[in-house]
């Protein structure tokens, strides 16, 4: 049986529900800084672990460098101590890589986040190099993305006993959604290493597998509950967390009706926590996902409860 999910020490690496975070744009398509600290006060009071920010949720591969620097900066700053920021610091070049993971130390990050670099496809002994040169740069600890759907190339079991030799090398985000692979990895990389898993349809069995929680889409919308489902799910609580599987399962199953995090962000966006606003190349859902999407708030007693959740935070800041 896992352990319960702990409520201190924000600088660690967290168990729980890690929200892969939105970046909230204004129609005219820069940051909505109001947006955004609205969004990290209500996780705060949600219960959520840690904020994931400028990952793939957070259409970091729209940003710029600049924006990427200051979103980062801004999220610790609003943040102040009360959650565990994450920082994405992924690139597809090393130097930019490090530059960002720099950056997210600088700015006051408790922790990195980098996925497999996409598009150029690198050997194992590339990606070796690529997440070493991650790790040297930083004082911070270093979780590993894997998401093959997205980069193609993903780590070799042995890629990963060698960078967890390095001691800020610390975790590792699956998003297979495969428990094949989370058994293979736990094998692999022992307990003492970090496993999130990066697939909310998945997250409780992983769990179950010994993985430390969740880096979630869905908290996007609901945080409590996702927060509640893995609460469950640590304390051995299968029933609870499988009866809660049930409750959010089409939901998570909605949010990728279309590229994450098209869907997510027209659902926040319709319960007042956003804009509906993407950057190009995402654009807003098309008329069938819409209509899913809405009905599917009318009828969530979960979307119904963390909507008037934000109401009433919203009305009371």
């Amino acid at each position: 049986m896992n352990q319960p999910i702990p409520l201190h020490d924000v600088a660690s690496l967290p168990s729980g529900s890690l929200v892969a975070l939105i970046t909230p744009f204004t129609a005219d398509g820069g940051i909505d800084w109001a947006a955004l600290r609205r969004l990290i006060d209500w996780h705060v009071h949600s219960g959520t672990r840690a904020l994931v920010v400028a990952g793939t949720t957070g259409e970091a591969s729209t940003l710029s460098m600049a924006e990427h620097e200051a979103l980062l900066a801004a999220s610790v700053e609003h943040a102040a101590g009360r959650i565990h920021v994450m920082a994405g610091v992924g690139a597809n070049a090393t130097r930019e890589a490090v530059h960002l993971a720099q950056a997210a130390e600088r700015a006051g990050a408790h922790s990195l986040l980098s996925v497999v670099p996409y598009y150029n496809k690198p050997t194992q002994e590339g990606l070796y190099r690529h997440f070493m040169a991650q790790a040297d740069a930083t004082a911070l600890p270093l979780v590993l993305y894997s998401v093959a759907g997205r980069t193609v190339v993903d780590f070799q079991l042995d890629t990963l006993q060698r960078l967890a030799r390095h001691p800020l090398v610390q975790g590792i985000k699956d998003a297979s959604g495969c428990l094949v692979r989370a058994q293979q990895l736990a094998a692999a990389l022992g307990p003492g290493f970090v496993r999130y898993s990066g697939d909310d349809l998945t997250a409780v069995p992983a769990m179950a597998l010994g993985a430390h929680g969740v880096i979630s889409v869905t908290a996007n919308v609901v945080p409590a509950a996702v927060q509640a489902q893995c609460e469950a799910a640590a304390t051995g609580q299968l029933t609870q967390a499988s009866g809660l599987v049930a409750d959010l399962f089409a939901l998570s199953q909605a949010l990728f009706m279309e590229a994450n995090p098209i869907p997510v962000k027209h659902l926040a966006a319709r319960m007042g926590l956003c804009q509906p606003a993407w950057r190009l190349p995402l654009v807003p859902p098309g008329p069938a996902t819409a209509q899913a999407l809405d009905r599917l708030r009318e009828q969530s007693r979960w979307l119904a409860q963390a909507e008037r959740d934000a109401l009433a935070m919203l009305t009371t800041a």
